[in-house]
C-alpha cells in the first residue's frame, strides 16, 4: 500500500445558500452571488481532476439546509460524479445544516462517495493507500456533546484521518456544536485532522495537523477575504504540505477609508476611485462585494451627513466606472466626524458646550439612556420592518445601538452649527 498520496480538505459548501435579503439592494447581483456557492463546487472538483488528487474529504455541510427542490441535490451529485472517471474518491461527512434531522430529500452517493453515518464513527480505508478516514455524520442540527471522544484508536501502519465537524471548544459566529478540545483530538494519536464548522480558514496545530479550511465561497459581508481549500501532501505516511488553494468567485471585502485630510465632494471622489481600482485588480479577476466604510475626522464630515442620500449613488456610479460589473458596493456606511475639538467645545459655557455635555451625560447615564429607549416603544410600532427588523440594523430597545446614533447625532449637530466656519 502507498504511504505517499496527496487529497483535499474541504468544508462548508454551503450549495444553493439562499442568501435573503438580496433583493432589498439596489443593483445587486443576486443571481451571481446566489449561484457562487456552486460555481465554487465546480471550482473544487476542478482543482482535484488537475492536481490529481488520491481523493477529496468534505467535512459537513455541503447544503445550507432542506432543498427547495431535488436540482440542489442534482447539481452535487452532478459534480461528484466528474470525479469517477479519474478514479478520485470522495469522503463527506455532514454538519448541522446538512444533518439527518434537517433534510427531507435525499439522492444515494455515487458509488466513488462515502459517508460515514450517524449512528457511530465509522472508518473507511481507501483503496492501494496506507490509510483510515475515521468520521461521523451529526443525527440531528445541535449536537452538544463530543462526538470525538467515541473515534476509534489509530490503526498503525496508516495514516489516520479524523473527520469532524465543530467549533472546537467555541469560534466567534459558530455555535458550539460538538465541542472538544484540542488537546482532546491531540489524544486519538491521529496524523491529520479535518475540521469543518468554522468559516474562517484556521490551522490550530501543525503536530498533529488540525485544520480548519474555511468555507469554500463567501456568502456575505461578514465572510470577507480569500475562500477555498487545502490541498495535502503526504510522504512516506508524514504530512509534508499543506497548502491553502481558492474557489470563490465573489470575493467580500471591506474597505474602510480615512478621510483626514479630504476637503471637498471631488477630493472624496478622487479618493476613492483609486481605492477602489486597487481593490479590483486584487481579486484577480473575480467578482467583488464590496463594503465601503468612510471614517475619520474630515472636512467633508458635514457635507456626507447633509447630502449622504445624493452621494451614496454617486459613489455607486463611480465604482460602475471603475471597475464595471466587477465591484458591488454592498454598502457604504458613513463613520466619519467632525474636524474640530469636541472635547474643546464641551468645556465652553455657552449653549453649545451644555447640549454637548447632555450628550455625554445621557451616554453614560444608564437610567437615562432606558427613559429614552422607552419613549421609542411607539416609534418602532410605526417604523416598516425592514428598518427595525433583525437585518434592518436599527434596534430602538438595543442601549449599544442608541449609543451609536446619539455619537452620529452629535456630529451633525457639531457640522451644522460649525456649518460655513462660523461659530
Amino acid at each position: 500500500m502507498r504511504s505517499d498520496f496527496r487529497f483535499l480538505h474541504a468544508a462548508d459548501l454551503h450549495i444553493d445558500s439562499p442568501l435573503r435579503g438580496l433583493d432589498r439592494y439596489e443593483g445587486a447581483p443576486v443571481e451571481k452571488i446566489r449561484g457562487a456557492t456552486r460555481r465554487a463546487l465546480e471550482n473544487l472538483v476542478q482543482l482535484a481532476i488537475e492536481e490529481q488528487v488520491d481523493f477529496v474529504i468534505l467535512a459537513g455541510d455541503l447544503y445550507d439546509g432542506d432543498w427547495r427542490d431535488y436540482n440542489t441535490g442534482l447539481f452535487l451529485h452532478r459534480q461528484l460524479q466528474r470525479l469517477a472517471e479519474p478514479g478520485i474518491e470522495v469522503y463527506l461527512t455532514y454538519g448541522n445544516h446538512d444533518a439527518q434531522s434537517e433534510l427531507t430529500k435525499s439522492l444515494r452517493l455515487p458509488g466513488h462517495c462515502h459517508n460515514f453515518g450517524a449512528k457511530r464513527p465509522k472508518t473507511h480505508h481507501p483503496d492501494g493507500l496506507a490509510v483510515a478516514i475515521h468520521g461521523r455524520d451529526y443525527p440531528r442540527r445541535e449536537v452538544l456533546e463530543d462526538l470525538s471522544a467515541g473515534y476509534p484508536a489509530p490503526e498503525l501502519g496508516r495514516f489516520n484521518i479524523g473527520v469532524l465537524h465543530t467549533a472546537l471548544t467555541g469560534r466567534e459566529g459558530h455555535s458550539n456544536y460538538a465541542p472538544c478540545t484540542v488537546d482532546g483530538l491531540v489524544s486519538r494519536g491521529y496524523q491529520y485532522w479535518a475540521l469543518g464548522h468554522v468559516h474562517t480558514a484556521e490551522t490550530v496545530r501543525e503536530d498533529p495537523w488540525i485544520v480548519f479550511p474555511g468555507n469554500t465561497q463567501g456568502r456575505h459581508a461578514r465572510e470577507t477575504g480569500p475562500k477555498g481549500c487545502v490541498l495535502v501532501q503526504v510522504q512516506d505516511g508524514q504530512v509534508a504540505q499543506v497548502e491553502s488553494r481558492t474557489l470563490d468567485v465573489v470575493r467580500w471585502g471591506v474597505l474602510d477609508l480615512d478621510l483626514a485630510g479630504v476637503a471637498d465632494e471631488d477630493a472624496l471622489y478622487d479618493l476613492v476611485d483609486g481605492k477602489l481600482e486597487e481593490a479590483a485588480e486584487a481579486t484577480e479577476g473575480r467578482m467583488l462585494a464590496l463594503r465601503l466604510v468612510l471614517s475619520g475626522a474630515s472636512e467633508v464630515h458635514g457635507l456626507l451627513a447633509r447630502e449622504g442620500e445624493r452621494i451614496r449613488p454617486e459613489l455607486r456610479a463611480r465604482a460602475n466606472a471603475v471597475a464595471g460589473e466587477g465591484v458591488w458596493l454592498e454598502k457604504i456606511a458613513f463613520r466619519t466626524r467632525a474636524a474640530i475639538d469636541v472635547e474643546a467645545l464641551r468645556r465652553d459655557d455657552g449653549p453649545l458646550g451644555s447640549l454637548l455635555c447632555s450628550f455625554a451625560a445621557l451616554q453614560q447615564d444608564s437610567a437615562s439612556l432606558k427613559e429614552l429607549l422607552d419613549s421609542f416603544s411607539a416609534l418602532k410600532k410605526k417604523l416598516p420592518p425592514e428598518i427595525h427588523g433583525p437585518d434592518g440594523g436599527l434596534d430602538l430597545s438595543d442601549p449599544n445601538t442608541i449609543r451609536a446614533r446619539l455619537d452620529e447625532v452629535e456630529q451633525l449637530l457639531i457640522a451644522e452649527l460649525h456649518r460655513g466656519g462660523d461659530d
